[in-house]
């Protein structure tokens, strides 16, 4: 059966693949131990194993009669205990107030007292190194991953029935009544409680990518907040109570499970697909590893099992459709051709971009040229779980859960970068980017860093530096064109602030440089470097985003804005494809948004240095922005002739006056400081006018900037004692130097007179 219901701008739907009858009594947990291996437990005592690819299954273990079980949650298979046969073991929750540590064989290593009545669920952290449960006691224990008690966390008078770890494993979120708590784990932390429905909770999720939370309740509603309780989405109530929520381990899609419903959301919230099985209530849902398939436990002693199918993923004009889970359908929307892509393997993962598609299947990576859709390159995986595929111009990367690596287009083993602590099951597209040269992944155990890296060889860039902001990052890019000494990232911070640096002086931090503010998504374009971003109410494309390192001043003067209030609540920048800008809205349809051709017309001819039809170009256009970019990218490029012409048109007469002088100097390096200044590199101008010995014209630099300190210091290194008399005597005369500062520099006047 498929879902048949879907919303404006849906790309996925569920397919059912399995409805089968499992025992008269109510099925209540569900766990996936593999990709096509499924754990359930029941009310008739019994643990089922399911073999999707055999489709069969085995009884493993019998348990006493006394047992009812509630909850089961496998063991984190992370990368530090792949080789511990613990990793092969689950924790079961039952309604004698134990849990119980069984074997993938079935066999119960441990069963220990856990709670004062039934244990309602229990959760391994992402490391493996703790377990908490909560009851009907309303007591909530911290346990060691061996089963030994390390604390009670928190008690209340209610029961709590659900339970969900942190991303960085350091607090919990729990249900009390119609409240939601999340408590740290250390003592004395802030506590934060909020309201979060009508009726009492019955399930929450975390996720571990996105930091969002998932709650369902009796109100007959799910929905969507952050990790500060704010409410990002809430549904319409729906018929009857929601008794199952769980997030796909990428964060981008959750399921919904009810009486006689299952649902499949994205993760803001708005419903991609809606199926109405005969299950009775689905008290328990749970996504496989690779993010593709869903089973869940249902009341009438079901197990279902779903496949996500229809995704869709378009560029220029070709539109990639998962029709199966084996079967892409390619269109190409100009001439209607279609090609079907067969696979042996089931998809996981898919990104087109670049003219090449890159397929994940669970053993095997393919590669396509939109050229050529009958011979695609083919390698081999190390892991099946592929969570995320990013592309650019001449290479793609790949992450799973064994690390990241970077591969050409034919397929060729590039580089593997690493650093401390790294986790790539909590990568997504927001924190991880990549351009030609250059990886960069935003640090989770400390916001504030992004780690930059050598696209070539995966070794850290520069030297090694990180790129360290003051606030904590939400998300990063990196532009797509230019050399790499040019190149420059953009993330958003948590003030919602856009800041651009460059990869190469990141260890400044005066380098870092906000753009604008309340921006809440960005996107770089792919065919030049052209920012775009929605900021608060406006929809915002800095052409030449470089200017605020050349000339501040003209920057509102390089902007487009117009409004974007038509784009609904938390739109999203989906792509930035040449020069059209496609945005996801709230409730899930997509806006195509085509800005002018003309920059990214500009970007080209000044990467030729064809700086003629530049100008040629803007006087086509007559368009103020067009030559406010063009000035700012003549003195990037130091062209003086073609800024002079731009300034000249944009009526920054003090420029082009200031222009004039600078082609009037005697020397290059003259010449090539005063640029410098222009653009306000200070420092870099006066070491200009130092190594080519003008000392004096280093000193008149910093007299015209009032910069007394490093004026008298350089005066005593390079100048004559007569100079340093004449300069000192001149400011004097002209009253320029604070009383003060003439009494602090006294000793350096009676050393000037003493030589005179």
């Amino acid at each position: 059966m498929d879902f048949f219901h879907s919303f404006i701008g849906s790309f996925a739907k569920l397919f059912l693949k399995y409805l089968r009858s499992c025992v008269a009594e109510l099925v209540s947990c569900v766990g996936w131990n593999t990709a096509e291996e499924l754990y359930s437990c029941s009310d008739d005592h019994q643990i089922v194993k399911w073999n999707l690819l055999t489709s069969e299954t085995s009884q493993i273990v019998k348990l006493p009669d006394d047992i009812y079980p509630i909850d089961l949650h496998w063991f984190p298979k992370s990368l530090g205990i792949k080789k511990q046969t613990q990793a092969e073991s689950f924790v079961l929750t039952s309604s004698d107030g134990k849990f119980h540590l069984i074997s993938k064989l079935g066999r119960v290593e441990k069963s220990v007292e856990a709670h004062c009545g039934a244990v309602l669920a229990g959760r391994w952290n992402y490391e493996g190194t703790a377990l908490v449960t909560v009851g009907e006691d309303g007591q909530i224990k911290i346990w060691s991953k061996t089963g030994m008690l390390r604390s009670t966390l928190a008690q209340q008078g209610t029961p709590v029935y659900s339970v969900a770890w942190g991303p960085d494993s350091e607090k919990v979120l729990y249900t009390a009544g119609k409240q939601l708590i999340i408590k740290p784990l250390q003592p004395n932390a802030k506590v934060l409680q909020w309201k979060a429905h009508d009726g009492i909770i019955l399930k929450v999720d975390w996720n571990s990518v996105n930091d969002l939370i998932l709650s369902a309740g009796e109100d007959c509603k799910y929905k969507v907040w952050d990790s500060y309780g704010r409410p990002l989405y809430s549904s319409q109530p729906h018929e009857h109570p929601i008794t199952s929520v769980a997030w796909a381990p990428d964060g981008e899609l959750f399921a919904v499970g009810s009486f006689h419903t299952l649902r499949l959301c994205d993760k803001t919230g708005w419903s991609y697909a809606l199926e109405k099985p005969n299950t009775g209530s689905i008290f328990n849902i749970t996504w496989s590893i690779d993010g593709t398939q869903i089973a869940g436990a249902c009341g009438n002693g079901h197990v279902v099992f779903a496949h996500v199918v229809e995704q869709r993923w378009e560029w220029k004009d070709f539109q990639v459709t998962l029709t199966k889970r084996r079967t892409m359908q390619v269109r190409n929307v100009l001439n209607d051709a279609v090609d079907l892509l067969e696979f042996r393997d089931r998809v996981i993962k898919a990104s087109l971009n670049y003219a090449h598609l890159v397929v994940s299947t669970s053993l095997q990576c393919y590669v396509f040229s939109t050229k050529n859709w009958n011979t695609p390159l083919i390698f081999d995986l190390k892991e099946g779980t592929v969570s995320l595929i990013l592309q650019a111009e001449r290479h793609f990367l790949l992450v799973d859960g064994g690390g990241i690596y970077l591969y050409s287009y034919d397929g060729r083993f590039l580089s593997s970068p690493k650093f401390p602590g790294m986790r790539t099951d909590i990568l997504n597209a927001q924190t991880v980017s990549l351009s030609n040269d250059t990886i960069a992944i935003k640090d989770k155990a400390d916001e504030k860093i992004i780690f930059l890296f050598e696209a070539s060889t995966g070794k850290p860039l520069g030297d090694g530096k990180l790129l360290s902001h003051k606030n904590e990052i939400l998300e990063i890019a990196l532009d797509q064109k230019g050399l790499t000494n040019d190149r420059k990232i953009a993330f958003i911070d948590k003030n919602r602030d856009l800041c651009i640096t460059s990869v190469k002086r990141f260890g400044k931090e005066e380098q870092i440089i906000k753009l604008g503010t309340m921006v809440h998504t960005l996107a770089w374009s792919d065919t030049c470097n052209i920012l775009c971003g929605l900021q608060d109410t406006r929809f915002t494309v800095w052409y030449y985003p470089n200017t605020v390192y050349v000339d501040r001043d003209i920057l509102p003067k390089t902007l487009y804005e117009r409004d974007a209030s038509e784009f609904s609540k938390n739109p999203h920048i989906v792509s930035f494809v040449g020069n059209q800008v496609t945005i996801r809205r709230a409730d899930g349809s997509l806006i195509h948004i085509s800005i002018s051709p003309y920059p990214a017309i500009l970007h080209e001819y000044v990467s030729s240095s064809k700086w003629e039809d530049a100008v040629r170009l803007c006087r086509f256009v007559k368009e103020q922005t067009m030559w406010a970019c063009l000035a700012a990218m003549a003195v990037a490029n130091r062209d003086m002739t073609t800024a002079e012409i731009a300034y000249a048109a944009i009526g920054e007469i003090d420029k082009v006056q200031y222009i004039n002088s600078i082609k009037n100097l005697p020397s290059k390096e003259s010449k090539m400081a005063h640029i410098l200044m222009f653009s306000g590199n200070i420092q870099e101008a006066e070491m200009v006018l130092l190594q080519a010995g003008l000392v004096y014209q280093a000193i008149q630099i910093n007299i015209n900037l009032y910069n007394w300190e490093r004026y008298v210091s350089l005066s005593e290194q390079g100048c004559s004692a007569y100079m340093h008399l004449k300069l000192l005597c001149y400011k004097a005369g002209m009253l320029t130097f604070p009383g003060e500062l003439v009494r602090e520099k006294r000793s350096c006047l009676v050393w000037t007179l003493k030589y005179k």
